[in-house]
């Protein structure tokens, strides 16, 4: 091949690149299946679903012990089957309604990486880039395939998500770039050379994206309970398959229904759902506030978060912002011109800029011959022009990096900034620009301008931070703008600590020393992306639960190392892929809903656990009480599912999802087996002593073992509905009345004769019906006193209302 053809072929490929992809190129590669094919999931698939709630190890043992109640009858000692038939259906469409809303969302959230077609740029989806479309970038914009550079202004990218390493990259024409990385500064573009599972980083974007059922403190916490469960279920029930033979040899039926029934209400088989129920339900109920929920257990986790890191530009003001004057520093420069030609630099201008521009008309005949980026870590960008044949350097920027220290118009733009104002810097230098992205010596620059400008706060920003000020978090706004003019901001929302903030600047590197600063001070300004990220570090390691907020490229890293990420819905799409949650409508006051959403469900599964907990433990110390004793079995199944019904199931159900502004604290397994097992101690022995007397009185044979079975449900149902009403604290009028309809619920069972026939119910006489009335009544005020005496030794905590 020859040097003129070789020359051609770069110009044709010049050509494409500008142009990109044609129509029938994207068609011949789609047909090939060269295709970015990995979708960005935001929710389980439907067979997920389906598995995770069907094939569960309690729904296997109470499937067996169903299948087996369906040979040796009658169907109602099976109802236990249809109930979890039930719920697992429920638990299913309510979790299918929660993906229909996360995936709506996400695609209302979901970035539209620009791509050249046909000559001009489009948004499409990730997963419509084909291989070699050329896809162009800008500040805030992530890979989301592999490629190499084919254009690049002052292009810096990021790829600390994906090596670690924090100093962001300047890429020239012909380098790589891969895919979840993001750029920090500058643009370009680049062609896709890998897509789909073939780029690097798709699984971790899937990942990131995903809907998720990950491990968290509650469902830790109830997969270490029903561990314990598991352990004393298996021997319990063994022993009472041994037991039930042993004194039931003459009838073996007999002897299966009554072992199923010991060991069905060992299984805490609603525990699960009803959580997986609370998440589904929140997940839809933030859906329609516009939260997008990236990873589940991010509803609960923000609800024990104690410190919120909050960034000022997006997060308490708007993103606009408007120019309120030019100060002009030296008449001969042609301020407004240079002002004007800075802004054509930037095919993607920060909300500075888009001010500035706004302002200031693009001047003729400025020739722009290099450029520097505007960065976080920077704090300026700059642009060198040829003017009349005269090479000119200007940059714009923070004026105490740009000015030399101690000239007086530092203090006059501290003075600007004091009023909550935004105030760059412009300066003149006959450097070029490529020189300085290095080095920058403010003693060869000559100020030109201060350009003041007015941020606008968000209205809803004060009655949020009160409600986290209210909720005991404490809050601190990290910004990189200057720090008097962030406090500045704080003090009009109200802030505690604004009036004393701190330049960021002057903090230590070492993260001991930073958190003694970070405990004692609220506002910081100047603060760097990196520095950010070792304040939530810093804020860690003396044990808090940081959550995070913010929606530029400098958040990022601190977002990812929170333990909540949460980000603006217009923020840069590298901040809103590491987020655990999106606020799409740009709402800072959508912060407390979640925080609510997160109390209900941690509070109300606490509630429900108890319930379920008590049931599991009366159930195993019946079960060792009658192998002891060696009697029969009370029960047959139906009565515990009736009791279950009535006590558990419909009330937990409802509890489940009720209103719940309790403050989310450490330590749920302990203090739900702390309250359980007493109140399931007292309710076991106070049901098989009632059994044990009504055996005596009516005489313990085969005919009389249903009245006796009477007395034991009627005694366990009213020390369980005690249980239930203790739980259902505090009234409201909806609480007293499902107590109310669950008791009336079981008296019309006991007094209407059908009823009485279908689950083989009756009370005998008055003296033993009485009997257990009185047994209940002294269980129930055990139970009382026992649960306050808990309660006085862990006091809950102080919550506003």
């Amino acid at each position: 091949m020859t040097q003129e053809t070789q020359t051609d072929d770069a110009v044709d490929r010049v050509l494409d690149e500008r142009r990109g992809l044609s129509a029938a190129d994207v068609a011949e590669r789609v047909a090939r299946g060269e295709v970015n094919d990995v979708p960005v999931r935001s929710s389980r698939s439907v067979g997920e679903i389906v598995r995770a709630n069907v094939f569960t190890r309690f729904n296997a043992i109470i499937g067996v012990l169903f299948v087996i109640i369906l040979v040796v009858g009658p169907i109602q000692d099976g109802l236990f089957g249809f109930v979890i038939i039930a719920n697992t259906g429920i638990g299913i469409v309510q979790e299918m309604r929660a993906k229909r809303t996360l995936d709506r969302l996400a695609v209302i959230g979901e970035a539209k990486p620009r791509v050249r077609r046909d000559g001009t740029t489009v948004g499409v989806s990730s997963h419509e880039i084909v291989l070699d479309d050329v896809i162009e970038l800008g500040s805030g914009d992530k890979a989301v395939v592999d490629g190499i550079v084919v254009e690049a202004a002052g292009l810096e990218i990021d790829e600390s998500l994906l090596t670690g390493e924090a100093d962001p990259v300047l890429k020239q024409p012909g380098d790589v770039v891969m895919s979840g990385s993001f750029v920090v500064a500058g643009n370009g573009a680049f062609r896709a050379t890998r897509v789909g599972k073939d780029a690097y980083a798709a699984q971790l974007m899937e990942e990131a994206s995903r809907f998720t059922l990950v491990a968290s403190e509650l469902r830790g916490g109830i997969s270490t309970i029903l561990k314990y469960v598991t352990w004393v279920l298996i021997p319990a029930a063994i022993a009472l398959v041994i037991s039930q033979y042993r004194i039931n040899e003459d009838d073996v039926p007999e002897a299966i229904r009554r072992m199923v029934a010991g060991v069905v209400p060992m299984v805490p088989e609603g525990l699960v759902l009803l959580t997986s129920l609370a998440f589904a339900v929140g997940v839809i109920r933030l859906g329609r506030r516009q939260c997008l929920v990236q990873e589940l257990p991010a509803i609960e986790g923000l609800a024990r978060v104690d410190v919120v890191c909050l960034d000022k530009t997006g997060t308490l003001t708007e993103g606009g912002m408007n120019v309120t004057e030019v100060r002009v520093l030296d008449p001969e420069l042609p301020v407004r011109a240079a002002l004007g030609a800075l802004g054509t630099t930037d095919p993607r201008p920060n909300a500075s800029l888009a001010a500035i521009i706004e302002e200031c008309t693009a001047p003729e005949g400025w020739t722009e011959t290099a450029t520097i980026p505007f960065s976080s870590a920077r704090k300026y960008s700059g642009a060198t022009f040829e003017v009349d044949g005269v090479r000119q350097s200007w940059l714009l920027g923070a004026p105490e990096v740009l000015a030399a220290h101690g000239e007086p118009i530092l203090a006059e733009a501290e003075d600007l900034g004091a009023h909550g104002l935004r105030v760059l810097l412009l300066v003149r230098t006959d450097e070029p620009v490529a020189d300085l992205t290095a080095a920058y010596d403010p003693a060869r620059a000559k100020p030109a301008a201060l350009v003041v400008l007015e941020q606008r706060l968000r209205h809803d920003a004060a009655d949020t931070l009160r409600y986290f000020a209210e909720q005991g978090v404490a809050t601190k706004v990290i910004s990189g703008d200057n720090a008097v003019s962030v406090g500045a901001v704080a003090a009009k929302l109200g802030i505690p600590g604004a009036e004393h903030p701190v330049d960021a600047r002057t903090l230590p590197a070492d993260r001991d020393a930073m958190a003694d600063i970070l405990e004692k001070n609220t506002v910081f300004g100047r603060v760097t992306p990196q520095q950010k990220r070792d304040m939530v570090g810093a804020l860690q390691s003396r044990g808090h639960t940081v959550a995070m907020t913010g929606d530029g490229v400098n958040d990022v890293l601190a977002l990812k190392d929170a333990d909540i990420g949460v980000a603006m819905g217009s923020g840069s799409e590298a901040a809103r892929g590491v987020a655990q949650i999106v606020l799409l409508n740009n709402s800072f006051a959508s912060l407390p809903s979640v925080v609510g959403e997160g109390r209900r469900v941690i509070g109300n599964i606490e509630r429900v656990s108890n319930l379920f907990l008590t049931k599991t433990a009366y159930a195993v110390l019946l079960a060792i009480l009658v192998v002891i004793v060696n009697v029969p079995y009370p029960f047959l199944p139906r009565h515990l599912t009736l009791l279950a019904w009535f006590t558990i199931g419909t009330p937990a159900f409802f509890l489940a999802l009720a209103p719940n502004k309790e403050r989310a604290r450490a330590g749920f397994v302990n203090r739900v087996l702390r309250t359980a097992a007493p109140a399931g101690f007292i309710a076991g022995t106070a049901c098989f002593t009632s059994y044990l007397i009504a055996r005596d009185y009516y005489g313990g044979t085969e005919a009389t073992r249903s009245a006796e079975t009477s007395i034991a449900t009627l005694t366990l149902f009213l020390v369980a509905l005690w249980v239930l009403a203790i739980i259902a604290r505090p009234y409201t009028w909806w609480r007293v009345a499902l107590v109310a309809t669950m008791a009336l619920g079981f008296t019309l069972v006991i007094s209407v004769p059908a009823f009485q026939r279908f689950f083989d119910l009756k009370l005998v006489g008055t003296t033993m019906p009485w009997t257990a009335v009185g047994i209940a009544v002294v269980a129930a005020a055990l139970i009382e006193v026992v649960w306050r005496w808990i309660a006085r030794r862990n006091p809950l905590p102080v919550v506003a209302a």
